[in-house]
């Protein structure tokens, strides 16, 4: 109860004209239940198509062209023609349609919490028992934090995707999830990057959000100048490692393109970052494909994104910046079973110079992954196949027959 009230002062009027739109397509749905009985619906967030509910799509269509299933995009998405190519059916994100699919489908899929008609709305609907459906969670990347509103009682999924053992092990103790509920399977995107296309010219920076600055309200205060992003520490610590003197003469002694991508959260402050090296390139995800890049790009600079996991999956070498490591704890993510500096793929550096000398190193070993890190990537993943989507869609048809005595 005491989650549901904080969550509320983000509560939008659209969410509440949502309401109405869900309570007129429930008539509509009762109809389209009985001509659609098998229908499973996927999505991500409206506006993409290429994470883990993507790949699992043209996994079905591919593989599976006898289940019905359809996928929610929308048509003004830089993806969408991306998606029209696969034979199967599209329907416009967020509209009436959304709802009437959401609330007929059997199965609805998602790597997104927010991958659905209303996310708001719908999150109330489903963890009240309003609507009862099956949720499949092929989540947005691997759990290593201890994230409450992943939590069974907070999200009360059908059926929650892991790609780790001990990423499973800990949901399962921690989260409050059951064997017959998660499932140790490989996330569906990681079959795309066993063909890697590395670029040793192309160096991925890729910070991750920060709660305080993505969705700023005065009770944020205490972390950070949130009405001002130039004074924050996250604006001015990225700034000094782009405008680092050595940094920049490495890059361009070298040739090096440089993409600093920004979460899709923080890229509302993409135009901060200017004056900087033609060698530094200020991305959004509407001008790359993240996967495609990181399948391209010769090493990673991240703070705590989880894309880090698919990175260190293709074996290549990365650095983690953490110049606010006990604040992002306090005031986003809280630990988990991962440690950086025990568990982690590459060095974890405090400061702008320090991490520039690693760097260096790191180019000047032609990128390659050191030993020790090989290592901890070699022992810390469940699979290194193309069989992760085969392995989810095994998992729904097991869970869906009742072959797991659920």
């Amino acid at each position: 109860m005491n989650y549901f009230f904080s969550q509320l002062r983000f509560v939008k009027m659209k969410d509440i004209l949502a309401c109405f739109t869900f309570i007129a397509a429930l008539p509509v749905s009762w109809i389209y239940k009985r001509k659609r009985p098998n229908l499973w619906l996927v999505c991500e967030r409206g506006d993409e198509a290429r994470d883990n509910g993507y790949w699992f799509y043209k996994y079905l269509r591919e593989k599976h062209p006898e289940q019905d299933c359809v996928y929610a995009l929308k048509r003004s998405s830089a993806d969408y023609q991306k998606v029209s190519k696969i034979p199967g059916e599209i329907i416009e994100f967020g509209t009436f349609k959304h709802w009437v699919y959401y609330l007929t489908a059997e199965i609805n899929i998602s790597s997104q919490k927010e991958g659905k008609p209303n996310a708001a709305v719908c999150h109330l609907l489903e963890i009240y028992g309003i609507r009862k459906n099956k949720r499949v969670y092929l989540k947005h990347g691997i759990v290593k934090d201890d994230l409450k509103w992943h939590y069974y009682d907070v999200m009360k999924v059908w059926l929650y995707t892991c790609g780790a053992k001990r990423e499973y092990d800990y949901v399962k103790e921690k989260f409050g999830y059951s064997d017959k509920v998660a499932v140790l399977t490989g996330l569906s995107r990681y079959d795309n990057l066993n063909d890697s296309i590395l670029d040793k010219k192309t160096v991925l920076i890729i910070p991750t959000s920060r709660e305080w600055l993505a969705r700023p309200i005065n009770d944020y205060l205490k972390y950070d100048d949130i009405k001002h992003f130039e004074n924050t520490e996250y604006y001015k610590n990225w700034m000094r490692l782009l405008k680092n003197q050595k940094f920049n003469e490495t890059i361009s002694s070298y040739g090096l393109h440089v993409v600093f991508f920004l979460h899709p959260n923080m890229q509302k402050y993409a135009s901060y970052f200017t004056d900087l090296s033609a060698n530094i390139e200020i991305a959004t995800n509407k001008m790359y494909d993240l996967q495609m890049l990181m399948k391209k790009a010769g090493c990673m600079i991240t703070d705590y994104s989880s894309v880090y996991f698919d990175f260190a999956y293709m074996r290549k070498p990365l650095i983690y910046f953490q110049f606010d490591y006990e604040k992002y704890r306090e005031g986003h993510y809280q630990e988990g079973y991962f440690s950086y500096i025990n568990d982690g793929f590459g060095p974890v550096c405090k400061d702008a110079d320090t991490l520039v000398e690693r760097f260096v190193t790191m180019v000047e070993n032609n990128f390659c992954m050191d030993s020790l890190y090989e290592g901890r990537v070699n022992s810390f993943f469940a699979f290194s196949d193309n069989n992760n989507c085969q392995r989810i869609y095994d998992a729904i048809c097991k869970r869906n027959s009742g072959r797991d005595n659920a």
